[in-house]
């Protein structure tokens, strides 16, 4: 009875080996037929349309592309399956269009090209290596808008916060190399620059001096020339210095005396070593009015009018003076 089951299975397995290979082979079979019918597929010549994005390059000398951004096109294409399902599934660069080339022979209406798209046919091909045969484009026209480029000199205007340590300040303005720079544009962009400023720069507890590139803000499409400027700042020690300065007296009547308590002013500042000796009272200049006096006060306030620019902490004593008036 066991052999009898024995034999049973075993024959089982010996018919059900043979079922299972003829579904492999069966599966083996539809695959090769599919993929020889997918390859026979792929040898054929189709139609398709495939989307490219567009850049255009190289406008003619002193003319600005108006708009930069990337435009698209739709190519109805004829070509080999296999190509085809390449160029589906790959991702690739804009076409670019050489705007001298294309724009060469055509009239511009305000700076506005109208461009027939048929007449790229040739160059689309030649941008896809000939692979694929062009049979129609989408949009038919692209508008190509060009400005003319103007150069026009503006000042570089700074924009710098700077601090020093104690007893340190500037020996010399603050200042750039060149401090004008050529900036080239569309003509209605530059009608409404005045200067260019520099990117903010910060610099702080200065104790010696600054020589180094700094940026230029580009105002949008345009170019400038040169792209940086050299900032330089010169520091010095600082110490402070007095003088006595005599007060002038404005508006006196040529008949009128007046005598001033007192008939100096002192003035106290910090100035840099280096002009330390060759600064002078005649350097500065203060005055009271005649024509402010008022009666029964005998008191003028002083107006310090002259004073050089490269000196620091500026104060005076006194800032009112007494006065007496003797008439002849």
């Amino acid at each position: 009875m066991n052999r009898n089951f024995t034999n049973i299975s075993e024959y089982l397995k010996v018919s059900e080996l043979r079922k299972n290979r003829r579904i492999i082979v069966f599966l083996i079979c539809v695959m090769i037929a599919t993929a020889m019918w997918f390859l026979n597929a792929l040898s054929k010549v189709y139609t398709t349309t495939i989307s490219f994005p567009v850049k255009f390059i190289n406008p003619p000398e002193n003319r600005f592309l108006a708009d930069k951004s990337t435009a698209r096109i739709d190519l109805e294409v004829e070509g080999q399956g296999f190509t085809l399902l390449r160029f589906k599934m790959m991702s690739y660069a804009p076409l670019s269009l050489d705007v001298s080339e294309i724009t060469k022979n055509l009239k511009a209406v305000d700076g506005n090209y109208t461009i027939s798209t048929r007449n790229l046919i040739t160059t689309f091909e030649g941008k896809l290596n000939g692979e694929l045969s062009v049979t129609n484009v989408t949009p038919e026209v692209m508008d190509i808008v060009l400005d003319r480029l103007e150069t026009k000199t503006v000042p570089v205007v700074l924009d710098i916060k700077v601090d020093f340590e104690t007893q340190f300040n500037l020996k010399t303005p603050i200042r750039t190399v060149p401090d004008k720079v050529k900036i080239t544009g569309p003509t209605t962009v530059l009608e409404k620059i005045r200067e260019v400023n520099t990117k903010v720069n910060i610099s702080t507890k200065l104790n010696s001096d600054i020589k180094q590139e700094i940026d230029l803000i580009h105002p949008e499409k345009t170019t400038i020339s040169p792209e940086k400027v050299t900032l330089i700042i010169q520091v010095e020690k600082y110490t402070e210095k007095e003088l006595k300065i005599p007060i002038e007296v404005l508006h006196k009547p040529e008949k009128a005396s007046i005598k001033l308590f007192p008939s100096e002013l002192k003035v106290l500042f910090t100035v840099g070593l280096s002009r330390f000796e060759s600064i002078k009272a005649s350097d500065f200049g203060a005055y009271v009015d005649y024509n402010s006096i008022v009666n029964n006060v005998n008191i003028l306030n002083v107006t310090l009018y002259k004073k050089p620019e490269f000196i620091q902490g500026l104060r005076f004593v006194p800032e009112k003076v007494e006065f007496l008036v003797e008439k002849n």
